[in-house]
C-alpha cells in the first residue's frame, strides 16, 4: 500500500510577545520536559527521537507539544525528522534570567544531599581507662 503524500502541517509556535509566564512554568514543571530542556541547553538542536528519556513515543510527542505551544522550544521538520531547539533568545527577552534560574534550581534540587558526618563518641576528660 503506498504511503500518503499528504504533508503534515508545520508545528505551531506562539509569537515571542505571546509567550505566557504561566504556560512556561507549567511546561517546565514536568521531569521529562526538564530533561529535554537541559539537553537542549547544551546542544543547539536535536532530533526528537534522540533524547535520553524513557517514555513511549506518543508520550514524548505530548511533551514536545507542551514545550512548543508554551513557547519554550521551536521545532522544524527536515525530511521525515523533527528537530527541536530552545527559544533561548525569546525567553530571555520576555522573562530575563528565568530559564537559567529554573535550570539551576532544578539541578540543585536533584543533587544528592551530602551524607551526614559520622557521629563520634564523645570522650569526656578523665573517662579514659
Amino acid at each position: 500500500m503506498p504511503r500518503s503524500t499528504r504533508r503534515r502541517s508545520a508545528p505551531a509556535h506562539p509569537a515571542a510577545e505571546d509567550i505566557d509566564l504561566l504556560d512556561v512554568l507549567h511546561a517546565l514543571s514536568d521531569p521529562t520536559r526538564m530533561t529535554i530542556v537541559r539537553v537542549l541547553r547544551t546542544e543547539p538542536e536535536r532530533a526528537c527521537g534522540t533524547f535520553p528519556v524513557d517514555v513511549a513515543p506518543s508520550t514524548l510527542s505530548h511533551h514536545f507539544k507542551v514545550l512548543r505551544e508554551s513557547g519554550v522550544i521551536t521545532q522544524r521538520e527536515e525530511a521525515n525528522r523533527r528537530f527541536s531547539a530552545l527559544r533561548t533568545v525569546d525567553l530571555e527577552m520576555r522573562f530575563p534570567g528565568l530559564l537559567d534560574t529554573i535550570l539551576a534550581a532544578h539541578a540543585h534540587a536533584h543533587v544528592p544531599a551530602p551524607a551526614p558526618a559520622p557521629a563520634h563518641a564523645e570522650v569526656r576528660p578523665g573517662a579514659e581507662g
